[in-house]
């Protein structure tokens, strides 16, 4: 199954040569599932010629609002809507998880609450799962198609649900440890309050249910599908 990944955003360049970029990260967390990957460097506005050039689209992180005026917003903003109507499924993560409610009709704001740092502990119906988290934006209004899929105190929609078309995650299953490391010593200081940063100094190295996602991720992309009224 070919997966097109839409790269969003770009890892800090002192962390790429040991960690690589965010689209490597994904191949990681997804490796042995059954799939392949080509990469579309979106923010660079290099965009597939159709929703139909890959089964499944997974949409990454970014440092970018999905509410600032960047060039290649709009664009993303139709093909997410194209390749929902087209019933192609559709995985955000972070950034990516943002853009596809705003796209649908939902809301993102910097949320006035401030950031979620590191490891995280998140109510995915019933279940427990830990991931690292790097974010301040949130979605606060669902689109109408959404159901919310997990949650934490801090984000009430941390996961969400669009039928067999979308499936998307504000936390970072991608990101390891040391990604999280790396990001506070690069992207945090003097942005990051001090406070939230010692906490998750503290939880540095507790187990993480990146796997779990990771499989709920395949499971989605995998399910069968009806081909979509009018789709190519």
């Amino acid at each position: 199954m070919r997966i097109g990944i839409l790269q969003c955003g770009q890892a800090p360049a002192e962390l790429k040569q040991d960690m690589g970029d965010y689209p490597d990260m994904f191949v990681r967390l997804l490796d042995g599932r059954g799939f392949d990957f080509r990469t579309y460097h979106v923010e660079a506005m290099e965009f597939p010629a159709s929703v139909h050039d890959a089964d499944g689209w997974l949409l990454t992180g970014s440092r970018h609002g999905a509410y600032e005026d960047h060039e290649f917003i709009p664009p993303l903003e139709r093909f997410i809507r194209d390749a929902y109507a087209a019933a192609v499924p559709m995985v955000g993560i972070c950034f990516g998880h943002q853009i596809i409610a705003q796209a649908l009709g939902g809301t993102v704001v910097k949320h006035p609450d401030g950031w979620s740092v590191g490891t995280q502990d998140y109510d995915f119906g019933g279940e427990t799962v830990r991931l690292n988290a790097w974010h301040q934006d949130q979605v606060v209004v669902l689109p109408p198609d959404a159901q919310v899929a997990g949650r934490n105190e801090f984000c009430e929609n941390a996961a969400l649900i669009y039928g067999d078309r979308a499936f998307t995650v504000q936390a970072h299953p991608e990101f390891s440890d040391g990604f999280i490391q790396g990001l506070m010593d690069t992207r945090a200081p003097g942005v990051v309050p001090q406070p939230l940063l010692d906490r998750a100094a503290d939880r540095m190295g507790e187990p993480k249910g990146a796997s779990l996602v990771a499989d709920r991720i395949a499971a989605f992309f995998k399910q069968p599908r009806a081909i979509a009224k009018g789709a190519a």
